[in-house]
């Protein structure tokens, strides 16, 4: 028996010794519900805007709640981004999102003051209004996957309340805020208003039927159960076309929820985000940012679905805008940028599904001379992708002809983190294709060989020959197309034409300051968009690997931040993005800061006008690059950590190649990290740790300082960790003492 024990004992010291973790080491500790109960925001006194509210949503339907300012009532103000007008043509006033309206809690007894709390474990808001009468108390949650809102009211003292539904006025948002003092720098236009809501009201009942001048309806039905103390509102909006039949789906939404029951349907609900949650996770040592991060994959949640609509400008928390559709000279892209790393890629799904299933517009969005090989989307659309006319080089006036090339580089993007080899070749190949087809029917080539684009429009700056916006993306598209092209040996037609492409297209023009909008137009005056920096980032063409590109980033970010009047929230963003790519985590940190001290409302809500949903998502996702980062074949593992932040934990974030990733800082040092392979793609790994060994033995190989090829298959997970030092393999929060950061507070 002694022959048999010492073997195994010499083996279990010699783990021991070199401390090889199994990976069933790595455990969750995490007490989600204590964990998710100190992000929820707070409000110690009543919102009383939109820009201050609780916001609730499905991806469909949306909810908000306030005090309608210098008024004796509750607003729950409604909204459905299916919601939209149907008018023949294009544009902002043809097919906007439309409002629906609210509900009015009108307590019987005066607002005195009250509180809030959107709890975001269970994705409801609880509330308490003090009145001269006595409370009530406020539950409410839109379903999460039932097309139903619910309002649980309960009071006490003498408290009673009425509440009623007060529809919205169904003209385009852009025209009513035309008419606003805030909307006086727009261009008056004609408009014929759709006809005024019918509505009716019994006891336990009532709708609202909008009817549109040119087709479809708009109906919102509620029901009530009341008893004594209590009252809940069963609530759905539905709008139908070219079909009448609005009111029939939502009487039985309403219904079919009624029938299921006031605690089942909290229960189902409940559970569908307690699963959303669980996919991945963030901690670290900064409350604000932390709590930040998990109110953004909050809002993912409640704007979009895989199955239902695109993430516009607003999600379902339409209000009086001038932005009431989506946008994609920056927008759209910004906005789904952090749904990869999160770990959330199926939510990405709602941008696919937009563009794939939209090809016949993406067609008609071109002139018709271009249509029989180009596609393309205009600055702003409906969520079918129906936009004004992509511009025209040498005829338009601001031929903005790049922006469906950019919203390929998030498809792409979606494709790298789940590698869907059936979708990119089938789906994301032919739309990228068209989307360069159409940059290629106006390139020309100099006396020299050197292939140039005349003038086009470097979004939101002006036109310029040679671009660098459109060079960024003509050179990432004919790059992306042959990948593709080598990935299933498709021996396509136009492959020597994007090598050509390639090979003479004229350089990216630069100027003692960095890059230049274009050709003879240096960047000299204050702009908000980093249009002419898009080969940094996040096409990531030109990269600090090479000290001379180094230098270009450095001083390109430099001169664009030296001019800082127009400057706005997503200028932050953008620059905390690069920043990260530099590896300047305190710089990075900064411009977020900056951010969060000048632009975001108490809600993480921002606007420019009107309400823009892109920049606090973006904020995330410079988090993200800040921690991860998975461009050029490579993963970085902390490229980017602000000097704070010392303590970090994130757990099954998604990188390009379709790993998922879990790694530990404490005291700032980097701990461990976990790898798991979906796909079996070949996977590079930067890591500051000083001697990182595994699990498994020969699976780590040196490439460089600090670069290491593993080698895992498809399925496979391997455990990293630094052979000199010991750590906690536990995935927990790191605790602090604030939270609750945001919502309204007493001054």
């Amino acid at each position: 028996m002694k022959k048999l024990y010492y073997p195994f004992i010499l083996f279990l010291l010699f783990c021991i010794n070199n401390r090889i973790y199994s990976q069933s080491e790595i455990k969750e500790n995490i007490d989600w519900e204590k964990f998710m109960r100190r992000q929820d925001m707070v409000w110690d006194v009543l919102p009383e805007y939109w820009y201050e509210a609780p916001f609730m949503g499905n991806g469909k339907l949306g909810l908000q709640i306030y005090k309608e300012l210098n008024q004796n009532y509750i607003r729950f103000e409604t909204g459905n981004t299916d919601v939209h007008d149907h008018r023949p043509g294009k544009g902002l006033y043809a097919n906007p999102r439309l409002l629906t309206g609210h509900f009015a809690i009108y307590p019987k007894g005066e607002i005195l003051s009250g509180n809030m709390r959107l709890d975001l474990w269970n994705a409801e808001t609880k509330a308490v209004i003090k009145t001269t009468e006595g409370e009530i108390k406020i539950t409410a949650f839109v379903h999460s996957d039932d097309m139903v809102m619910c309002i649980k009211g309960e009071t006490s003292g003498n408290e009673s309340y009425n509440i009623k539904w007060i529809p919205a006025n169904a003209d385009s948002p852009r025209y009513i805020h035309s008419n606003t003092p805030a909307g006086a720098w727009m261009q008056k236009v004609e408009y014929i208003s759709n006809p005024k809501p019918s509505v009716k009201n019994d006891k336990d009942s009532g709708y609202s039927i909008q009817k549109l001048l040119h087709g479809g309806e708009t109906v919102a039905y509620w029901e009530k159960e009341n008893t004594s103390k209590e009252s809940i509102l069963w609530a759905t909006i539905t709008h139908t076309y070219p079909e009448n039949n609005a009111k029939d789906t939502s009487i039985s939404e309403v219904k079919k929820a009624r029938f299921t029951g006031y605690n089942n349907c909290i229960k189902t609900h409940r559970k569908w985000w307690h699963d959303y949650y669980r996919k991945s996770f963030l901690s670290l040592n900064d409350a604000q940012k932390e709590n930040f991060y998990w109110i953004q994959l909050y809002k993912y949640a409640c704007a979009t679905r895989q199955d239902r609509g695109l993430i516009d400008n607003t999600g379902p928390w339409l209000t009086v805008t001038p932005w009431p559709n989506a946008w994609w000279n920056l927008n759209v892209q910004l906005t789904y940028w952090a749904l990869n790393t999160s770990n959330h890629i199926d939510l990405a799904e709602s941008l696919e599904n937009a563009i794939y299933n939209n090809i016949e517009n993406l067609q008609n969005n071109i002139s018709e001379e271009y249509r029989h090989n180009s596609l393309g989307i205009g600055r702003s659309s409906n969520l079918e992708c129906d936009s004004e006319m992509v511009g025209i080089p040498g005829k338009s006036k601001t031929p903005e002809i790049g922006l469906l090339t950019w919203t390929c580089h998030n498809l792409w993007l979606i494709y790298r983190h789940k590698m869907d080899d059936y979708t990119l070749r089938n789906k994301l190949f032919p739309v990228l294709k068209g989307a360069i087809n159409y940059y290629l029917h106006f390139l020309y080539e100099d006396n020299n060989g050197t292939l140039h684009l005349p003038a086009t429009y470097s979004p939101e700056y002006g036109s310029a020959e040679d671009c660098n916006f459109d060079l960024a993306l003509l050179n990432w598209g004919c790059k992306t197309l042959l990948d593709i092209n080598d990935r299933f040996n498709l021996n396509d037609s136009l492959a020597d034409e994007w090598r050509k492409v390639l090979k003479n297209i004229a350089p990216y023009p630069q100027n003692e300051n960095g890059l230049m909008i274009g050709k003879d137009t240096p960047y000299s005056f204050s702009h908000r968009h980093y249009s002419h920096l898009l080969a940094i980032y996040p096409l990531y063409l030109i990269t600090p690997e090479e000290e001379e590109n180094r230098l270009l980033i450095e001083k390109s970010l430099e001169h664009w931040f030296s001019m800082p009047k127009a400057l706005r929230g997503y200028s932050y963003t953008g620059a905390s993005s690069i920043s990260a790519l530099l590896g300047k985590g305190d710089d990075a940190l900064h411009y977020l800061d900056m951010l969060f001290s000048d632009f975001l409302g108490v809600n993480t809500l921002y606007r420019e006008s009107g309400p823009v949903i892109e920049t606090p998502l973006s904020a995330a996702q410079s988090m993200h690059d800040m921690l991860l980062q998975s461009w050029g074949g490579k993963i970085r593992l902390f490229p980017a950590v602000p000097t704070k932040w010392d303590n970090i934990t994130f757990h099954n974030w998604r990188t390009e190649g379709d790993f998922l990733i879990s790694a530990k800082r404490e005291n700032g040092k980097t701990c461990f990290i976990r790898i798991k392979s979906e796909k079996g793609e070949p996977c590079t790994i930067i890591t500051d740790m000083k001697n990182p060994i595994a699990n498994k033995s020969n699976i780590i190989k040196t490439i460089d300082k600090n670069t290491y090829s593993i080698s895992i298959k498809k399925g496979e997970e391997v455990l990293i960790y630094d052979k000199e030092e010991k750590h906690n393999l536990h995935i927990s929060p790191i605790e602090k003492s604030e939270t609750n950061i945001f919502g309204k507070k007493k001054i």
